[in-house]
This record gives C-alpha cells, structure tokens and sequence, in this order.
C-alpha cells in the first residue's frame, strides 16, 4: 500500500507503525519508505526536509508514522578540551552530535586524522546519530561542498 505523508509533530498517543532511518537516509522530500511493519508508503514532502528522531509522518487518511533514528557506523571523540574539539569540526561544517562528555561524528578519515593531531581520543561506535541543527537551531549543517 502506497500512501502519502506529510513531516510534523507527535498528537496520538500511538504511532500506527515506524520507519527507522539513518542520518542521510532523513533527509528527503519524495520516496518510498517501508516501515518495521512492512507497509510502503509515499513521502511527498512541500521541500527538502531533515526528519528528526522521534519526529512523526502524518498520514493523509489519518494516523501517524515514527520516525527513529536508525544506529551507524560513527567516530565518538573524547578529550581535556571538548570545546576546542567542536569548534574545529563546527569549522568543517561536519554534523556532530554534541554530549557533555563526548562528540560524535560520522566517519571521516580526514577529520579523525586531525582530531587525533589535536589530541583527541576517537574510537569507532555503532549508535543512533541525532546530531545538532544548523543556524538558529533548525536544519542540516553541510561541507562546504554544499
């Protein structure tokens, strides 16, 4: 069954079902899904848009769809200076997930050859990735191949 949906907020109680996708995998405007329960539906969304973690699809004929995050091969990195650590991958317009105690980045051979330059401790990790919005809190930080 093919239906379409439209991004918005949780307002049921229960989700109908969920779809569970990586970080690149919520960034969309149209196409096909399959949720966990083996339904297939049409994301047709106004714009390009980045679905968040816990976000919902709302169904034209009523009901709404989970959206999870789905875990991923990530580069979780540790230090003395976590601060300074962010401010260079914020410089490189990578997307990263910023905790009190650790970062999380996806993987980038080039970025954690420098972050290890910097001092950083940085091991592989399979987790979720919900990593922090553009300007003002909303939207997808981009490389600069943007």
């Amino acid at each position: 069954m093919i239906c379409r949906a439209y991004h918005g907020h949780a307002h049921n109680p229960a989700p109908v079902d969920r779809v569970v996708l990586d970080y690149n995998a919520r960034f969309m405007r149209r196409k096909v899904l399959t949720t966990q329960g083996g339904e297939r539906l049409l994301v047709d969304l106004p714009q390009t848009t980045s679905l968040n973690h816990q976000g919902v699809l709302l169904l034209e004929g009523g009901g709404e769809i989970e959206v999870i995050a789905a875990p991923e091969k990530l580069l979780q990195i540790t230090g003395d200076d976590l601060t300074r650590l962010a401010w260079h991958i914020g410089n490189r317009h990578t997307p990263c997930q910023i905790e009190p105690t650790r970062l999380l980045i996806q993987h980038d051979h080039v970025i954690h050859d420098m972050l290890k330059l910097l001092g950083a401790t940085v091991r592989e990790v399979t987790e979720a990735f919900t990593p922090e919005g553009g300007a003002y809190g909303h939207g997808r930080t981009h490389s600069h191949a943007h």
